[in-house]
């Protein structure tokens, strides 16, 4: 397996040629150190994530760890996926840090980092948790809408804010503040979202005063003021002038950022382009893409496609081409995507007729290995004539494992798979592998047939086919085989984070843009 030095990582980058630059550790360790563009593609899920998400077999990859010895397996399974261009880096985090390298922390860096910079350049408006209390406590003629995802608004809200995820702004901002004397004010959970979010109305031409409310709901948290939960308020439909002018207004804005374009004919002439890697995007909310869909066009909702960009789309360097039925989602997200130095395209024309294809999104997958499998019925007479025989390893995720499991599974990852054993009681004389559906379970057997010579079995159906039998479930971390690390925890997400933590937080984003100028490799332009 050939090794790719720091050095011509970067040049690769700042090229502008294509590179997938992965991080096969869990995300938590991911999130304590990494250089910028590293995606996390964790070792345990290579199957399912590699062919939608590196959709061309020969692109050049390049998989890192910090000596946990997960970078060689993760290339030779890339290998046998038919990947044929793929290296190691030499040294992995901490060989690019000692070659010079800037290491980052947190999760979907590049976006935080870039909506960082759109701040220090534009000088983005804002406002202060208290001021914003203030202008709510006198009955001012203000409106709040939140950035985030519907169920991190359903989570924690500021109180009488509106839900009106990233790319639906400047679609229905003027249905929800039709005065213009109507100050509006975005929110996020942090920073990045409610910047972006403020931003776009700016750009867009909105006539109101827009701010941002600075450091969103962990700046409302640490001012000691209160949260709503709950809440569902949610944006309208768009009326056809207010549509018209948005759509006129984003694609202004894409086009003096450089958004490429293309008719029907010309995007199907680009998805049988194999000589790149393309990354095709709808960018309406779930519920309409659930409705109805292009052919090949992945869910992708703007606003977080902005702010996760690198794990929509890990390959640096691809072509991105954007779909919506209005010509304002994904114009105005497209205008963001080129300032992040990607190679962006809207496709123009389509009409919300176009959007037919029904039946939920499947990703492309490798052959299914063939396994032994039991049933339902089979694993419950098990557990009760001999519990102590049989030891369940559940590969679901740690937060679905805690929320759902069968009694007296274990939660195991495929990437510790030799610890986890070693965690188990004696005794087993089999082992019953499981996640939510059994899909990953599948691909592990193979790994755990190297580590034991006894039984190895798969339920069919997964815990949910267990959970729909009606069989018992438990929840919490009740039996951990592996540390909970498959998941980093976000000190802006929920509501019992440390105060300390959500300021260390803010701290770190503050000093994102003064870390962009040291690696020097983001290419960022905004417009």
């Amino acid at each position: 397996m050939p090794y790719r030095s720091y050095q011509r990582v970067r040049a690769e980058l700042l090229a502008g040629r294509e590179i997938a630059l992965l991080d096969v550790r869990e995300e938590d360790p991911h999130a304590q150190a990494h250089p910028l563009f590293a995606a996390n593609f964790p070792y345990g899920r290579i199957e399912i994530d590699a062919y939608t998400k590196l959709p061309r077999r020969d692109v050049p990859i390049v998989v890192l760890d910090d000596g946990e010895g997960l970078a060689l397996p993760s290339a030779l399974r890339l290998h046998q996926l038919g990947y044929t261009d793929v290296a190691v880096l030499e040294g992995g985090v901490s060989g690019w840090r000692d070659a010079g390298g800037e290491l980052f922390r947190d999760v979907n860096v590049p976006s935080k980092s870039f909506g960082e910079l759109v701040e220090h350049e534009r000088h983005t408006p804002s406002l202060s948790a208290p001021e914003v209390k203030a202008l709510i406590d006198k009955g001012e003629n203000i409106v709040i809408l939140d950035a985030r995802r519907y169920d991190e608004y359903q989570t924690m809200s500021i109180p009488g804010s509106i839900s009106v995820p990233g790319a639906e702004l400047a679609l229905r901002a003027r249905e929800l503040a039709p005065d213009p004397s109507t100050r509006i004010i975005v929110n996020c959970a942090g920073r990045t979202r409610s910047i972006i979010g403020t931003q776009s109305l700016i750009n867009a031409g909105v006539p109101n005063p827009v701010s941002a409310l600075r450091n969103g709901t962990i700046g409302w948290t640490l001012a000691e003021q209160q949260l709503e939960h709950g809440q569902s308020r949610s944006y309208p439909p768009a009326s056809d002038a207010n549509r018209q002018t948005a759509a006129r207004d984003a694609r202004v804005l894409a086009d003096r950022a450089g958004v490429l374009r293309l008719d029907r004919s010309q995007l199907a002439a680009l998805h049988q382009d194999r000589t790149r890697s393309n990354y095709f995007f709808d960018v309406r909310s779930p519920g309409e893409y659930g409705d109805g869909r292009l052919p090949y066009f992945r869910s992708a909702p703007g606003g977080q496609l902005v702010q996760e960009t690198e794990q929509f789309a890990p390959v640096r360097g691809a072509r991105i081409v954007l779909a919506d039925s209005d010509g304002v989602r994904a114009n105005l997200t497209a205008h963001w995507l080129r300032q992040m130095n990607h190679e962006v395209y809207v496709v123009d024309g389509l009409e919300a007729e176009d959007f037919s294809v029904s039946g939920a999104w499947k990703d492309e997958l490798p052959p299914q290995p063939q396994v032994d499998e039991i049933s339902v019925d089979t694993l419950a007479r098990w557990l009760e004539d001999a519990p102590q025989q049989t030891a369940v390893l559940d590969f679901t995720s740690g937060v679905n494992y805690q929320k759902r499991h069968i009694p007296g599974a274990w939660f195991a990852l495929r990437s510790q798979l030799s610890a986890a054993l070693a965690q188990l009681p004696e005794g087993v004389q089999r082992y019953v592998l499981t996640c939510g559906s059994s899909l990953l379970a599948r691909y592990v057997v193979a790994d755990l047939r190297t580590l034991t010579k006894l039984p190895i079995v798969v339920l069919s159906g997964g815990t949910a086919a267990w959970a729909a039998a009606g069989k018992p479930v438990e929840s919490g971390a009740t039996r951990l085989a592996s540390p909970l690390i498959d998941r980093y925890r976000r000190p802006y997400e929920g509501t019992d984070n440390r105060a300390e933590a959500m300021q260390a937080y803010l701290d770190w984003e503050f000093g994102l843009v003064a870390q962009l100028g040291r690696d020097g490799t983001h290419g960022f332009r905004v417009v």
